[in-house]
């Protein structure tokens, strides 16, 4: 007996189009199929759960009332987008998401024409929406623009920039639909997120409101009722966004589909910027979500019944972001004037201990990157030693903070960089290929790159105790098991190490690719090196190596260009040294999604992917 389809309605529903012929009550069935299929989905592939889980409802709503793709949807982040992905005709190309060749685990445009566009980073999409709502008015279509952000993306200040613009141009069409949580990936911070909740569930607050009515004449009531209003207006968020030139309309139940229907279908007759304040809850449906959306925000497979992940392979080694969440504690210990901060990723970048044992020096800055780095510089000017924890990709979003507020006043702030590389399913919008690149033309600034846990550890002490600015990278996950020291050496500033002596080829690999290059090196009889200093580089060192071998290879999980390699050609020409150099790394394109080992063998930078490469290269000559 064949076993009953579970998905009946949703597996029938392949467009937008199709689903704006459904009844209410077909769609209300659809909502409840939908986030089933979501749980059975993200549980086999991993990904993106709680976010998904929260914006079921909204997405049906959108897509019922707005004629996608003419009319354009900008999801902020991205998280929140898998039930949009399922309704737009990627269902049965779920089980490939975010494996490489299959779905991205964010908005692609390049993936589907409803996909209006790609996101990775926070606090985008009114800016964008806003792009387009202008584009539409300049070309006289009659198109509509809807933002979709999350209240985590609304502390950055990217969002008021946009909000701020749009506010008070000339109408127009555009809506912005607030998704409030109260979490973006951590907790939220920061008063924006506090003082609705704070002001409105007061003694003070509610007790005027109820009492008033209660015991006051007539007139007094009414009174009552203006000074509710004016209470109201000081605190809560519609003043803000009433100020900013938007009409604001909520709060409203995210997970009340019918009415959020009918709301919907009347804000689209309205004409100039509007903001909706949804409520929702991260994790709907699914209880285990619900009451930890922190856990399920990203998960690996997991069985849905229990909540458990299938058992991995044991590892004695820790992850690099363990290692620094365990020198950054130790550290604190040893000196005071050591500050963490992190821009809203506590969990990702290891903090959550430090943010336990030691608060007062703990800040949480929320999504807010420039400001992060800027305030590090403020406490470097006052004699504290910052340590800024941050992901690669995304200190490019502070990229001028980080030249003119640390670097060029040469402040002693350590930049712990996080997923530097590939990084795998999350794909080019996270990948961290460039900081080498952007970090070293930059004066004054000391970058090491980590080959392994260990050194990492040594690395980061290292620049904690460097007068000055400086920055350690290293990838995503564990590197090569090894002791981890807990004493904490200085490592000579701008030394290198041999680790292989050879004939005829030196490989001079920078951090991560230390471990095959010591493979390829055994089929190859070569030297290796491990640079560990991008800036300052060995030179002494290179210019031994550059005279005792045929062929040099710098060898970097970095883009190729500007990186690491570049520094070494720059020097040896310097010093008009003529000698053979092959740069190997990241190719001059975006990283695609899809797990980290396979990137690399694409790319060549496996052990065998390098002794190929390289043995092409010779017989070419």
């Amino acid at each position: 007996m064949p076993l009953k389809n579970p998905y009946p309605l949703l597996e029938r529903t392949n467009s937008p189009a199709e689903l704006r012929k459904l009844s209410p009550e077909e769609l209300m069935t659809l909502t409840q199929e939908l986030r089933e299929f979501l749980i059975e989905s993200v549980s086999k592939t991993g990904g993106h759960l709680s976010a998904g889980l929260g914006t079921v409802e909204l997405t049906v709503a959108l897509h019922k009332v707005y004629n996608t793709p003419k009319d354009r949807l900008v999801w902020d982040v991205g998280h929140q987008s898998y039930p949009h992905k399922v309704l737009t005709g990627r269902r049965e190309q779920m089980p490939t998401m975010r494996k490489q060749g299959g779905l991205a685990g964010f908005p692609k445009r390049s993936e589907s024409e409803y996909d209006s566009f790609g996101v990775g980073h926070s606090s985008t999409s009114i800016s964008a929406a806003l792009g387009m709502a202008l584009a539409s008015a300049i070309k006289g279509e009659d198109r509509k623009s809807i933002a979709i952000i999350g209240d985590g993306a609304m502390t950055a200040g990217m969002a008021f920039e946009a909000l701020n613009h749009a506010g008070h141009l000339n109408h127009p069409d555009l809506l912005v639909i607030l998704n409030d949580n109260e979490m973006s990936i951590s907790k939220n911070v920061g008063a924006l997120s506090q003082y609705l909740t704070r002001i409105l569930s007061s003694k003070v607050y509610s007790g005027v409101k109820e009492g008033g009515k209660k015991v006051l004449a007539k007139p007094m009531v009414e009174f009552a009722r203006r000074w509710e209003e004016h209470m109201k207006g000081m605190v809560v968020p519609g003043t803000l966004f009433q100020e900013l030139g938007f009409d604001y309309f909520g709060p409203v139940d995210g997970h009340d589909l019918p009415n959020l229907i009918c709301i919907l279908e009347n804000l689209q007759q309205l004409k100039g910027p509007r903001l909706l304040h949804l409520v929702t809850k991260k994790g709907k449906g699914y209880k285990k979500a619900e009451e930890d959306p922190c856990v399920y925000h990203g998960v690996s497979p997991f069985d849905p019944h229990t909540g458990t992940k299938p058992s991995a392979p044991s590892r004695t080694n820790p992850s690099y972001t363990a290692v620094f969440s365990q020198w950054l504690c130790d550290m604190a210990a040893r000196d005071k004037t050591l500050v963490g901060i992190t821009p809203a990723m506590s969990e990702g970048s290891g903090l959550v201990e430090f943010a336990k044992q030691y608060p007062e020096r703990y800040f949480d800055v929320a999504i807010a990157e420039q400001h992060a780095v800027t305030l590090a510089a403020g406490l470097a000017c006052e004699g504290l030693k910052p340590v800024v924890a941050i992901y690669s990709t995304f200190l490019q979003r502070a990229y001028d903070q980080l030249i003119h507020d640390v670097v060029l006043q040469n402040l002693p702030v350590l930049f712990a960089i996080d997923r530097a590389g590939l990084v795998g399913a999350d794909g080019p919008t996270h990948a961290g290929s460039f900081d080498l690149s952007f970090m070293r033309c930059l004066p004054n600034l000391v970058i090491m790159a980590a080959s392994d846990a260990n050194e990492c550890r040594q690395m980061l002490y290292t620049g904690h105790q460097h007068n000055g600015p400086a920055a350690v990278r290293y990838p995503r996950g564990s590197g090569p098991e090894v002791e981890i020291q807990s004493e904490m050496e200085l490592i000579p500033l701008g030394k290198a190490e041999p680790r292989r002596q050879g004939k005829k080829i030196a490989l001079l690999a920078f951090g991560s690719l230390l471990t095959p290059a010591l493979q390829a090196a055994e089929q190859l009889d070569a030297t290796v090196i491990n640079m560990r200093f991008v800036k300052p580089l060995d030179e002494q060192l290179l210019l031994e190596v550059a005279k005792g071998h045929q062929l040099l290879v710098t060898l970097e999980e970095n883009a190729i260009a500007g990186g690491a390699g570049s520094g070494i050609n720059e020097y040896l020409l310097s010093q008009k040294v003529q000698t053979q150099i092959l740069n190997l790394g990241l190719p001059d394109q975006f990283s695609e999604h899809g797990v980290h080992s396979e990137l690399l063998s694409d790319y060549g930078l496996d052990a065998q992917g390098i002794a190929r490469q390289i043995n092409t290269f010779i017989a070419s000559k």
